[in-house]
This record gives structure tokens, C-alpha cells and sequence, in this order.
């Protein structure tokens, strides 16, 4: 069974509806992905037909940014990204360096996805209660993120034994409570440890500070032991940076070539040259971390010499004469005893002639 291997923390620039049903666009977004420097460009696979019903109403964000006439179902008609599109889209992200990567909403995408041969299924939040769905996501066999947008940590363990069933059953569960029968295994555990992200997220475009929530993701880290991540809406590239910081080992974040252009997802997205900026904090922030051993850094020893103070005589000392406290002090000379050294002169008898403010060396 495969598994997530990342070096780094792994950033996907999530294009997701953003291509507004022009193919052009889609490339568009595909360049500015690569040139930020993300690791993968993602975007959505779906019928519109068979992910929502014909009366369904939308979101409150998307009542703002689309028409808030429409259905939910004939807005995402004009936002589906055709099939025929996939392949050439794959190719190209591959061409510019970067992961093509898109989320399944309907089992009928999920197999077509499959077949591109994905390094890894993104499920999204919305869909992390769908049994069915998630199940058939889980039966593929490739390793999973999953989002935990709008979830309790309850429907999260249960997403996780949906998984946990379909990596050793071949066939749906016949019940409910049938999922939970492998859940409690040690071996289920082990076999999820870097074939299952949890990625924290909070399902608002964009999320207020106030409900960002990143403790949350210690929370998912400690109940399952699993690698986690943050999948952000917030505006700007804080929080994401952030996020690395508390132990993110992935990176999800909207982004489009305009936020200015009409659609759901737009206003809570990053423009190309935030996205770049955003990776570029995110790789600083991961070379600032270092390797956690507390020792001078090799830019530090020059400094280290200038900046340290050694011991020196307050006043000029005759050979022979016992050093007193008061006849010594500290100041920065590049060399000598160091500063530490003072008191265990105190006492002891000078082997030469010293002049106010020399550098002393030890004596016996």
C-alpha cells in the first residue's frame, strides 16, 4: 500500500471552481501554480446532475458572490470542469513541474479520476460524512487526505473507520455498525500512519480569524496519531504560515489569477503573486526550523568572538601580586579568558606586570 513520504510540507494551490468553465482560465491557473512554487494544483471533478438536487439551495457565501436567483445546481453547471479537459490539464501541470491533482464529488468522477493514476485523493469536507462515497474513496487503495471542515472529532473517528473498513473489506459494509469492527485494531492504526491525513479546516469562504481555530489540529494529531494539515480559507497567507508552524505537514489554500472575477470561491482566494509569497514564507519558515540541537550556528563564531567579554584588570597589577575582586572586570577583547572565568582568578597571584585594562590569560 502506498503512503505519503513528504520532505517538506507539501502545498497544494487549490484551483477548485476557479476556472469559471473556461479552459483557458484552467491553464491560466495551472502557470501560476507552478511559478508560486506549490507542489500540486488542484481542482474539482464533478456532475453538477447528480451532486445536487434541482431546488438546492446554496450557501450564504455563494448567495453573495453568484447570483443569488440561481440554484445551487445551476451554479455549479456553469463550474464543472469537463473530462475531456483532465488529461490535457495533467499533462501540462506535469510539463511546468508541478502535481495535477482533483477532488471527486460522485462516484462516476472518482473512477474516471482513478484512472489518471493520482498520487493521492483529496476528500472534501463536505463529503467526509458520506459513507458510500468516502468508502469507495478508501477502496482505491491510494492514500487519503481527508478535509474535517464543519466536523466533530466523533464524525471524524467514524470517517476513519469508514476507511478502516475498506482497506480490508472488499465489499460495503451491510450496516452501520459493521464499520466499526476493525476500528479498535492496533494494526488499523498502523496501517493509517502515512496513508491518512486529516486536514483541520473551517468551512467558511473566506474564515474570520476568530474561527480559525488551529488548536483544533493538535486535536486531530493527538486523538489519531495521524499526519495533519490545514486546508485554509481565511484572506491572506498568515494563517496557512501559521499553520506550519503548529506542525502542518500539508498546505491547502485557494488561489485564482483575479479575485475580482464572478464565482463562489473568488473572494476568499489568494492572487498569484500572494501565492508566491505565501510558499516563499512557508519554505523560509521550514528552514528556520532547524534540526532542534542548540548549538552556535557556523554564521555565529565570528560574532560569538566579538560580541563575548573576557576578564580583564581594573588597574595596573605588579607580578606576584594576589588578584582581589576589584581589580577585576569584564569587556569585550576577541580573546582571553572568558567572562565566566572572573571568579576563579579572584585569589590568585599575577605572573606578570599588568597594565589597567589588559587582558588577563589564567594564572596558577
Amino acid at each position: 500500500m502506498s503512503a505519503f513520504n513528504f520532505d517538506h510540507v507539501y502545498i497544494i494551490a487549490e484551483a477548485g471552481v476557479n476556472h469559471n468553465g473556461q479552459k483557458d482560465l484552467a491553464f491560466a491557473l495551472v502557470d501560476a501554480a507552478a511559478e508560486a512554487g506549490a507542489d500540486a494544483v488542484k481542482f474539482q471533478t464533478f456532475n453538477a446532475q447528480k451532486l445536487a438536487a434541482k431546488h438546492a439551495p446554496k450557501a450564504a457565501y455563494q448567495r453573495v458572490r453568484t447570483d443569488e436567483n440561481e440554484s445551487q445546481l445551476s451554479m455549479l453547471r456553469k463550474l464543472e470542469l469537463p473530462l475531456e479537459w483532465h488529461v490535457d490539464l495533467q499533462a501540462y501541470a506535469h510539463s511546468r513541474g508541478i502535481e495535477f491533482l482533483s477532488t471527486a464529488f460522485d462516484t462516476d468522477s472518482l473512477v474516471f479520476l482513478d484512472k489518471l493514476n493520482l498520487p493521492f485523493f483529496k476528500v472534501p469536507s463536505g463529503e467526509l460524512t458520506n459513507g458510500p462515497l468516502l468508502w469507495q474513496f478508501a477502496r482505491t487503495g491510494r492514500p487519503l487526505i481527508l478535509s474535517t471542515g464543519m466536523a466533530t472529532l466523533s464524525e471524524v473517528e467514524q470517517a476513519l473507520a469508514v476507511v478502516a473498513h475498506a482497506m480490508y473489506s472488499p465489499t460495503e459494509p451491510e450496516s452501520l455498525s459493521e464499520i466499526w469492527h476493525r476500528w479498535g485494531s492496533a494494526e488499523v492504526l498502523d496501517q493509517m500512519r502515512g496513508h491518512v491525513v486529516l486536514l483541520h479546516c473551517t468551512s467558511q469562504y473566506p474564515t474570520p480569524a476568530h474561527e480559525v481555530n488551529l488548536r483544533a489540529m493538535d486535536t486531530l494529531a493527538s486523538a489519531f496519531g495521524l499526519m495533519v494539515g490545514y486546508s485554509d480559507h481565511t484572506e491572506g497567507g498568515l494563517i496557512p504560515v501559521a499553520a506550519v508552524a503548529r506542525g502542518a505537514k500539508v498546505i491547502e489554500k485557494h488561489f485564482t489569477v483575479d479575485r475580482s472575477l464572478p464565482g463562489p470561491d473568488h473572494k476568499a482566494s489568494l492572487e498569484p503573486e500572494e501565492l508566491s509569497r505565501m510558499v516563499a514564507d512557508i519554505r523560509a519558515l521550514e528552514q528556520a526550523f532547524g534540526d532542534g540541537r542548540k548549538a552556535p550556528q557556523a554564521s555565529e563564531w565570528d560574532t560569538r568572538s566579538a560580541a563575548r567579554q573576557q576578564v580583564i584588570v581594573t588597574r595596573a597589577i605588579a607580578r606576584g601580586a594576589t588578584f582581589l575582586r576589584s581589580d577585576l572586570t569584564t569587556a569585550r577583547c576577541g580573546g582571553g579568558l572568558p567572562a565566566m572565568a572572573l571568579w576563579d582568578q579572584v585569589g590568585k597571584i599575577a605572573d606578570r606586570d599588568y597594565v589597567e585594562g589588559e587582558v588577563v590569560y589564567g594564572h596558577e
